[in-house]
């Protein structure tokens, strides 16, 4: 795995109990952390469960015994991690955003592809794909329980960032980030939509807003905030993002991303509604949908909350 951030310490633990809950046909063995601080890196290896801690990227890279890279560090990095990891015939699970410009992103791409031509695989990690929930909304629709979509809409609704006086991450850095909740929050949203419509974005017409031009710098910390340092620097990413969208399927999209959103923690919400009912996934109420059926009687209609943890239903 490359980097010991938040992220790090969130994949850690899923490699590490992943195995406790799935037959895998293979075990993951956690053999070594990739850090640029030693100190750090080695506390990283001992605290989330890795066999190993280094600073040295490439030589891991050379390494037979690693077979999948873990990437995890802030977008800017993201491009050169993979395709060196993708030539190295190192399989690669990439955080999103996949990188910080288009051009990257299609260089990444275009290694994967040639990669996948010798049997070596890349993904982003889009985890809430996986939500049994999530997957079971994608089957209904499958099944036509909403027949033909006519509309979706995705929001992503945080507020860790509504206090003016927090502090200015590498989140809030174009340079690093290279957007912010857009590219961090909006892009699951917009992922989440497309895996259970079965639909891909064709369009979009939107806006971006930075409510708070500048912040304290950091100080010290790790994952979404810290404590606050004596200077102050610009933010330089979208607080807020909405847009418009066209879907290749005909259907109409309407997604809201933002970090300022006062009481909501991690409201991730995509509604598809089509000519015979509807299914909306909450992520703050992840072992349910809720779905209406507009074939039903209309006595009887109404939205319905289905929970999905019977034994028959998505990775149970």
């Amino acid at each position: 795995m490359v980097g010991t951030g938040f992220m790090g310490a969130a994949h850690s633990q899923g490699w590490r109990v992943a195995p406790r809950f799935f037959d895998l046909a293979r075990q993951p063995q956690m053999t070594v952390v990739v850090g640029r601080d030693a100190a750090k890196t080695e506390a990283a290896a001992a605290k989330w469960g890795w066999s190993e801690a280094s600073t040295d990227l490439n030589a891991v890279l050379e390494r037979d015994d690693i077979d999948v890279v873990d990437i995890v560090t802030p977008g800017d990095s993201h491009c050169d991690i993979a395709i060196a990891a993708l030539e190295a015939g190192k399989h690669v699970l990439c955080e999103k955003p996949l990188a910080n410009t288009v051009e990257e992103a299609r260089r990444m791409a275009d290694a994967a592809a040639a990669a996948a031509s010798k049997g070596v695989f890349a993904m982003v990690g889009f985890t809430y794909r996986r939500v049994p929930a999530a997957t079971f909304a994608r089957e209904l629709v499958r099944r036509g329980a909403v027949g033909e979509i006519r509309q979706v809409r995705g929001q992503y609704l945080q507020d860790w960032l509504s206090d003016p006086e927090a502090p200015l991450t590498w989140r809030l850095d174009k340079s690093r980030a290279g957007s912010g909740s857009l590219g961090d929050i909006g892009a699951h949203a917009i992922d989440l939509s497309q895996f259970i419509t079965g639909q891909k974005l064709t369009s979009v017409s939107g806006v971006l807003e930075t409510f708070v031009k500048e912040r304290p710098t950091m100080g010290e910390g790790i994952g979404l905030s810290g404590t606050a340092g004596s200077g102050r620097g610009p933010v330089t990413v979208d607080d807020y993002a909405a847009f418009h969208a066209r879907f290749d399927g005909g259907a109409m999209g309407l997604f809201e991303a933002t970090r300022f959103a006062m009481g909501h923690r991690n409201g991730l919400r995509v509604e598809i509604s089509g000519d015979r009912g509807a299914i909306l996934f909450d992520l703050e109420d992840l072992n349910a949908i809720q779905y209406y059926d507009a074939t039903a009687p209309s006595t009887e209609q109404g939205f319905r909350r289905i929970l999905v943890t019977e034994a028959d239903h998505p990775y149970l």
